[in-house]
Protein backbone atom coordinates (compact mmCIF):
# COMPACT_ATOMS: atom_id res chain seq x y z
CA UNK A 1 0.00 0.00 0.00
CA UNK A 2 1.40 3.44 -0.91
CA UNK A 3 2.27 5.86 1.87
CA UNK A 4 0.74 9.30 2.23
CA UNK A 5 2.51 12.09 4.15
CA UNK A 6 1.10 13.12 7.52
CA UNK A 7 0.12 16.56 6.15
CA UNK A 8 -0.22 16.02 2.39
CA UNK A 9 -0.49 18.71 -0.24
CA UNK A 10 -2.78 18.31 -3.24
CA UNK A 11 0.29 17.21 -5.21
CA UNK A 12 0.91 14.52 -2.59
CA UNK A 13 -2.67 13.28 -2.99
CA UNK A 14 -2.28 13.21 -6.77
CA UNK A 15 0.99 11.23 -6.53
CA UNK A 16 -0.62 8.85 -4.03
CA UNK A 17 -3.54 8.20 -6.40
CA UNK A 18 -1.11 7.29 -9.20
CA UNK A 19 0.46 4.69 -6.93
CA UNK A 20 -2.82 3.29 -5.60
CA UNK A 21 -4.25 2.99 -9.12
CA UNK A 22 -1.18 1.02 -10.20
CA UNK A 23 -1.38 -1.17 -7.11
CA UNK A 24 -5.08 -1.88 -7.65
CA UNK A 25 -4.85 -2.32 -11.44
CA UNK A 26 -6.89 0.79 -12.33
CA UNK A 27 -4.21 2.73 -14.21
CA UNK A 28 -5.63 1.81 -17.63
CA UNK A 29 -9.13 3.16 -16.94
CA UNK A 30 -10.03 5.99 -19.30
CA UNK A 31 -11.03 9.51 -18.36
CA UNK A 32 -14.57 8.62 -19.40
CA UNK A 33 -14.54 5.63 -17.04
CA UNK A 34 -13.23 7.79 -14.21
CA UNK A 35 -15.87 10.46 -14.86
CA UNK A 36 -18.64 7.87 -14.74
CA UNK A 37 -17.23 6.43 -11.53
CA UNK A 38 -16.96 9.95 -10.09
CA UNK A 39 -20.65 10.44 -10.88
CA UNK A 40 -21.49 7.26 -8.98
CA UNK A 41 -19.46 8.43 -5.99
CA UNK A 42 -21.19 11.82 -6.03
CA UNK A 43 -24.51 9.96 -5.94
CA UNK A 44 -23.28 8.00 -2.92
CA UNK A 45 -22.16 11.27 -1.31
CA UNK A 46 -25.64 12.72 -1.82
CA UNK A 47 -27.19 9.63 -0.21
CA UNK A 48 -24.83 9.95 2.75
CA UNK A 49 -25.76 13.63 3.10
CA UNK A 50 -29.46 12.73 2.92
CA UNK A 51 -28.94 10.24 5.73
CA UNK A 52 -26.90 12.72 7.79
CA UNK A 53 -29.63 15.34 7.33
CA UNK A 54 -32.36 12.96 8.43
CA UNK A 55 -34.02 12.64 5.02
CA UNK A 56 -35.60 9.41 3.87
CA UNK A 57 -33.29 6.97 2.11
CA UNK A 58 -33.71 3.60 0.44
CA UNK A 59 -32.83 1.07 3.13
CA UNK A 60 -31.26 -1.21 0.50
CA UNK A 61 -28.88 1.53 -0.73
CA UNK A 62 -25.22 0.91 0.00
CA UNK A 63 -23.00 3.88 0.74
CA UNK A 64 -20.58 5.08 3.37
CA UNK A 65 -20.40 8.09 5.59
CA UNK A 66 -20.14 11.63 4.28
CA UNK A 67 -16.39 11.64 5.02
CA UNK A 68 -15.84 8.30 3.26
CA UNK A 69 -17.74 9.41 0.17
CA UNK A 70 -15.91 12.76 0.08
CA UNK A 71 -12.62 10.83 0.16
CA UNK A 72 -13.79 8.69 -2.78
CA UNK A 73 -14.72 11.84 -4.72
CA UNK A 74 -11.26 13.28 -4.03
CA UNK A 75 -9.61 10.09 -5.30
CA UNK A 76 -11.53 10.28 -8.58
CA UNK A 77 -10.86 14.02 -8.96
CA UNK A 78 -7.15 13.34 -8.56
CA UNK A 79 -7.30 10.46 -11.05
CA UNK A 80 -9.02 12.62 -13.67
CA UNK A 81 -6.61 15.52 -13.11
CA UNK A 82 -3.66 13.12 -13.38
CA UNK A 83 -4.86 11.81 -16.73
CA UNK A 84 -4.91 15.38 -18.08
CA UNK A 85 -1.63 16.38 -16.42
CA UNK A 86 -3.41 19.00 -14.31
CA UNK A 87 -1.85 20.19 -11.07
CA UNK A 88 -4.95 20.62 -8.91
CA UNK A 89 -3.37 23.17 -6.58
CA UNK A 90 -2.39 25.39 -9.50
CA UNK A 91 -5.81 24.92 -11.12
CA UNK A 92 -7.51 25.81 -7.83
CA UNK A 93 -5.46 28.96 -7.36
CA UNK A 94 -6.00 30.09 -10.96
CA UNK A 95 -9.74 29.49 -10.76
CA UNK A 96 -9.97 31.38 -7.48
CA UNK A 97 -8.32 34.40 -9.15
CA UNK A 98 -11.20 34.33 -11.67
CA UNK A 99 -13.81 33.77 -8.96
CA UNK A 100 -12.44 36.68 -6.96
CA UNK A 101 -13.36 39.01 -9.84
CA UNK A 102 -16.97 37.80 -9.93
CA UNK A 103 -19.96 39.48 -8.32
CA UNK A 104 -22.18 37.34 -6.14
CA UNK A 105 -25.90 37.90 -5.59
CA UNK A 106 -27.88 37.40 -2.42
CA UNK A 107 -29.80 34.14 -2.24
CA UNK A 108 -33.12 35.98 -2.35
CA UNK A 109 -32.19 37.24 -5.82
CA UNK A 110 -31.32 33.85 -7.35
CA UNK A 111 -34.38 33.78 -9.58
CA UNK A 112 -34.62 37.50 -10.30
CA UNK A 113 -35.67 37.90 -13.89
CA UNK A 114 -36.97 34.35 -14.13
CA UNK A 115 -40.44 35.01 -12.78
CA UNK A 116 -43.21 33.63 -14.93
CA UNK A 117 -45.26 36.16 -16.83
CA UNK A 118 -48.89 35.09 -16.45
CA UNK A 119 -49.91 37.00 -19.60
CA UNK A 120 -47.44 34.94 -21.66
CA UNK A 121 -48.74 31.73 -20.10
CA UNK A 122 -52.34 32.75 -20.78
CA UNK A 123 -51.50 33.54 -24.42
CA UNK A 124 -49.90 30.11 -24.78
CA UNK A 125 -52.94 28.40 -23.25
CA UNK A 126 -55.25 30.38 -25.59
CA UNK A 127 -53.19 29.29 -28.61
CA UNK A 128 -53.45 25.63 -27.55
CA UNK A 129 -57.27 25.84 -27.27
Amino acid sequence: MPNLNEHPTLADFQAYVVKLETERGFEDQSVRDKCLLLGEEIGELFKAVRKAEGLKIDVSSQFGTVSEELADVLIYLCAIANRYGIDLETAFREKEKINHQRSWIEQGDLFAGFESDSSVEEQSEDADA
